[in-house]
């Protein structure tokens, strides 16, 4: 991902990078305000849209969903921000809203928080993988799995069921619950979701009927989520990503090489809240959304992590497994030819 690390590394310097990145991680309430706006009551009026359209047309309803679930993934981005508490300067302030957008976006804020520092914390460390971020196994780790595992983790890695049904049951059901041995803050913050939830189910019981209202609701969660998945799943495996070992692990590697530039079209990144520049995200995720672009192009360092384009990142659809000999990401069908290495040595 990163042209020349040696370089890039010279130019950088893990201190004066990280100060240089202070001034940006500054919200401007007015801002932050005006990204809740033009998140917010579009969505709305496109879910009042879409179900006006039931009586016209069921294509036109799910034509309408697509930009309702941008919007839900925009929305999804607020949430994410108020998390890091990078959206408001009041800690309250930014809690409230998450709570409020992770009713919105099915997901219990204070959960999610602490299971997303994990990430931020561990992110490509081989020794500390498992919470907040995507399963994946070394070669060496998939190799030793008895067969009918091997199954299991092949089908969970699989495109059309990871982004589907995959995506789509970690907001609607995965999300319904918390951990064992997870803290009362995140456990009540599930109850306050779920709770919410079904005071959301009963109204619409009482007025427009369920049936219409999951006609409306469902294709905007599940174009919406797979979207989501999508960018989070690309957001750290791609060609030239970054693992290690927890000894030799470097926090400002696991940003720059490990955490990708996804440069996406201007309304794709538009809608998916400028998450693309997830490498400065990683590197200070204090830094508002609406930050980054301005971040980028002002730090020097930052030219020389060569982006993901949209098209190049299709070829992370075929990545499942990391190699630690080769440090590369591979497909299962690099496996055999792994093995003939292994015999052959």
């Amino acid at each position: 991902m990163v042209e020349n690390l040696e370089k890039l590394r010279g130019l950088a310097g893990d201190k004066s990078l990280l100060k240089n990145l202070t001034k940006y991680a500054r919200p401007d309430v007015k801002r932050s305000l005006g990204q809740l706006a033009n998140s917010l009551i579009p969505f709305f009026a496109l879910w009042g849209l879409m179900y006006w359209s039931l009586s016209v047309s069921y294509w036109l309803t799910l034509a309408l969903a697509v930009p309702a679930a941008g919007f839900m993934v925009r929305i999804f981005i607020i949430f994410h921000d108020c998390g890091h508490g990078s959206f408001f300067k009041s800690k309250k302030a930014n809690d409230l809203v998450g709570i409020i957008t992770g009713i919105i976006t099915l997901t219990p804020y204070h959960r999610w928080k602490h299971d997303h520092a994990i990430h931020h914390a561990t992110a490509g460390d081989l020794d500390r993988r498992g919470v907040g971020d995507v399963q994946m196994l070394t070669v060496a780790e998939y190799l030793a799995l008895p067969r009918w595992k091997q199954v299991i983790y092949r089908l969970s890695r699989n495109p059309l069921l990871m982004f589907t049904v995959g995506a789509w049951s970690v907001f609607i059901f995965v999300h319904r619950f918390y951990k064992r041995g997870a803290g009362k803050l995140e456990r009540n913050s599930v109850h306050l979701t779920n709770l919410a939830w079904l005071g959301i189910l009963l109204i619409a019981h009482l007025t427009i009927g369920l049936r219409d209202f999951f006609l409306v609701h469902f294709p905007i969660v599940a174009i919406g989520t797979t979207f989501g998945v999508w960018l989070f799943y690309v957001q750290h495996q791609f060609e030239g990503s970054y693992w290690e070992r927890h000894e030799k692990w470097d926090f400002i590697l696991t940003a720059l090489q490990g955490s990708s530039f996804y440069r996406l079209p201007r309304v794709l990144q538009w809608f998916s809240g400028n998450i693309g520049f997830h490498h400065i995200h990683h590197l200070n995720p204090r830094i508002p959304n609406y930050q980054l672009p301005r971040c980028h192009a002002e730090i020097p360092v930052f030219q020389y992590v060569r982006p993901l384009t949209l098209m190049r990142s299709l070829k992370s659809l075929s990545y499942r497994l990391w190699d630690e000999e080769s440090q590369r990401m591979v497909g299962f069908g690099a496996l055999k030819q792994l093995r003939q290495n292994q015999a052959a040595s």
